[in-house]
């Protein structure tokens, strides 16, 4: 029986997810299968991969067959790295020790790698939230400029009314009292 490595769809419509299954290569994608050996989402960013390393390894060295998105899963998680490492050790290259301390230092740098690009996308998205904030005061100080402009020019029409009402108020008595003496 030829075994596939493959991806079975999951997920509601435009949010697909996916588990990462061992099945029959005759099978439908979303059919029957042996084994679920770990999940795939590719909606987060970076992609999150979930999988059981030992049963990937160990379906990779029966000779189960991964497609293309499969083999490129396995390939960043180390599943073909540990393979190449153990064939090593069989040929007698280097000592099983030496395997695992090749592969903990290439998922050491791995890791250091990951963290550093979560770093940097915190950092922009910080940055950004940032700009949007000194944008926003900026704005909101000239909406706050012509707000005290309109006030301004509000209460000096207002001073130059009541100043005129004053002028009038003084110069009405002054009116009634001239007709009135004449």
């Amino acid at each position: 029986m030829a075994t596939k490595i493959r991806l079975q769809r999951r997920g509601r419509k435009s949010y697909a997810f996916y588990s990462i299954v061992i099945a029959d290569a005759r099978a439908p994608r979303d059919g029957r299968f042996t084994e679920k050996i770990g999940t795939y989402n590719p909606n987060t960013n970076p992609a999150t991969v979930d999988l059981n390393f030992d049963r990937a390894l160990y379906w990779v060295n029966c000779g189960a067959q991964p497609t293309d998105t499969v083999r490129n899963i396995l390939s960043r998680e180390g599943v073909y790295l540990m393979k190449h490492l153990l064939g090593g050790v069989k040929k007698g290259a280097f000592d099983e020790a030496q395997a695992k301390a090749k592969f903990d230092a290439w998922k050491a740098d791995k890791q250091n790698g990951l963290n550093a690009f979560k770093a940097k996308q915190a950092e922009e998205k910080k940055a950004a939230a940032q700009a949007r904030l000194e944008a926003e005061k900026k704005v909101n100080e000239e909406i706050a400029k012509k707000v005290a402009e309109k006030k301004a020019a509000e209460a000096a029409a207002k001073a130059e009314a009541e100043a005129a009402a004053n002028a009038e108020a003084t110069e009405a008595p002054a009116t009634e009292e001239a007709p009135a003496e004449a």
